[in-house]
């Protein structure tokens, strides 16, 4: 259910749950566009008009842990209610599923990640651990314990420039200086309007997945100071693989950004970016926790629990009174 008009039958062929990206059997993530999701008798169900009447294919939102709706989708205050009643997010997207409009997470939705990230973003110490997996995952090698974040931006530096002199070499473009004016976006070369509509879009994307596992946006573990802080971070472990080289290769195209979207959109589906963006967040907050594929579950906490630092979760809705205060 990648694909919308003008091919509604494929859009609407119904889904198994074998057909959904799964992320270690625990999150999946189903995209639509160009529909209506409303709520009958039956549950709720995504239809589309054609000239040979309407078509229909239900739902499996208690199996969905995130609904994306693209372009052209229409929702249902009952449809919600009953995705919210199944702790299923939803967003409303872009083309593809990329450049996140806004999104709405289930208030009964763990908090299991967005803990790890709280604590870990917190301590100097555990923030900076983090940051150095996340090198260490764009590089494919290990970072040496004590290594300065100072440093490691370092290397950074140096790993992007030797990859923006390698590409423009390989497509002859002298002198090339990546450059992002949006007041003179006419006035870019179409490998700059390439890269700045693809990051855009992988942006998007990364938001989608943060959300998915309640993870907040806003808590940062390189960049710092922005509400999209840490979809800056992740978005970052996979810009030389995917949009950089693919705005490179659009160096004369008419349409660069849209051609740039294009792609990248194929190229996500091609490569199941989404449930791999999860995988790599719930690595970077906790390896450990990561590497058990029985440890996450959006149906972890039934019920919302009280926190001790001695005794852990403790069951909430009781009174834990020992006796009888008296005035």
């Amino acid at each position: 259910m990648t694909t919308g008009l003008p091919q509604p039958r494929r859009l609407l062929t119904a889904p198994t749950v074998a057909m959904l990206p799964r992320v270690a059997d625990s999150l999946s993530f189903l995209y639509l566009e160009n529909v209506r999701v409303n709520q009958d008798d039956t549950g709720v169900c995504a239809t589309v008009d054609n000239h040979e009447g309407t078509t229909r294919v239900y739902l499996p939102v208690a199996a969905i842990s995130c609904l994306l709706l693209g372009t052209g989708t229409s929702a249902t205050q009952p449809a919600m209610a009953t995705c919210a009643r199944h702790n299923t997010t939803v967003l409303w997207t872009g083309a593809g599923g990329v450049r996140l409009y806004s999104g709405a997470q289930p208030s009964d939705l763990t908090t299991t990640w967005i803990e790890h990230q709280a604590r870990a973003w917190a301590d100097d110490t555990s923030r900076l651990a983090v940051a150095a997996r996340m090198y260490e995952k764009r590089f494919g090698l290990p970072v040496p314990e004590g290594t300065s974040l100072q440093r490691l931006r370092g290397l950074e530096g140096q790993r992007m420039k030797t990859l923006y002199h390698s590409l423009a070499q390989r497509h002859k473009l002298r002198g090339f200086r990546r450059n992002y004016d949006p007041a003179n976006w006419d006035d870019l070369n179409p490998v700059n309007q390439a890269l700045s509509a693809a990051n855009t879009a992988l942006y998007g994307t990364v938001h989608s997945a943060i959300l998915a596992l309640g993870c907040s946006p806003a808590l940062g573990f390189i960049h710092s100071g922005k509400q999209h802080s840490f979809v800056y971070d992740i978005a970052d472990l996979y810009k030389a693989d995917h949009t950089i080289p693919l705005a490179f290769a659009l160096n004369k195209s008419t349409q660069p950004d849209r051609d740039a979207r294009i792609r990248l959109r194929r190229d996500f589906h091609l490569y199941r970016l989404l449930p791999r963006i999860v995988t790599d967040i719930q690595h970077l907050l906790d390896p450990a926790r990561a590497a058990d594929p029985e440890a996450d579950s959006p149906d972890e906490v039934e019920l919302v629990h009280l926190w001790d630092p001695d005794l852990g979760p403790i069951n909430a809705g009781v009174n834990h009174a020992d006796e009888l205060i008296e005035d």
